[in-house]
Formats: structure tokens, sequence, C-alpha cells
């Protein structure tokens, strides 16, 4: 079964997921041009990844459960896609 994802995430100055349980999906993360600075991705290797205000990646069939990010509090990210 095929379904939509669409979240805004705020962030906290601790990693968050973006999924409390697994969750299967291809998305766009995107963080808000709004944001007053970076969001870090935590990366697969334990590093920090910097996104700017603005950028935004795709995600093909990921886990969101396994994709932690973080910020300044009052900034966000948003995750849009699907299960397919």
């Amino acid at each position: 079964m095929n379904n939509i994802i669409a979240r805004k995430i705020d962030l906290t100055d601790q990693f968050q997921q973006l999924s409390e349980s697994k969750t299967v999906g291809t998305v766009t993360v995107t963080a808000l041009s709004g944001n007053s600075s970076e969001v870090i991705l935590l990366g697969d290797t334990g590093d920090q990844v910097p996104l700017v205000p603005g950028e935004w990646h795709t995600f093909i069939r990921v886990d969101l459960a396994r994709i932690n990010v973080k910020g300044s509090a009052g900034d966000g990210v948003t995750v849009v896609g699907g299960t397919w």
C-alpha cells in the first residue's frame, strides 16, 4: 500500500528521528528557508552534516527512523514523499 508522507518537524538542539517508528519511503528533506541557522544531519559514520537554510536532498527507500536531525529551536525541516 502506498501512503503519502508529509511532515514538518520542529527542531531542537538534540538529535531526533524523522519518524518514531520504522517508516520506509522515498522523501525529500528540506531545511526551511526561513531557518536562523544550519540543520545538522547525523551521518552514517557519526559525522554531522550541515544543511543551509533552503537546502534539500532526496532519499530513496530509506527508513525515516534512522535519519536524525537537530538545529536551533524555532527552526524546522519538511519531509515530503511517500512509501512507494
